[in-house]
């Protein structure tokens, strides 16, 4: 799965939330979660736990 990287940052702007929080709440590593703002893709199952840490539905932060 690839996470849109400019979805993402703005959503963690809009929730005024860091990587570090958003890895804690997914409970994925920060290092991860770098990596998919940098273009990474990742796995379905992390994808739909960033997507629920975020309280948003997976599709509107994917490509």
């Amino acid at each position: 799965m690839r996470i849109n990287r400019f979805k993402l940052t703005m959503e963690l702007m809009r929730q005024d939330m860091t990587q570090k929080q958003l890895a804690e709440k997914a409970g994925v590593s920060r290092v991860t979660v770098n990596g998919i703002k940098s273009g990474r893709s990742c796995s379905d199952e992390v994808g739909k736990k960033i997507a629920r840490a975020l309280g948003v539905d997976v599709t509107e932060i994917i490509d």
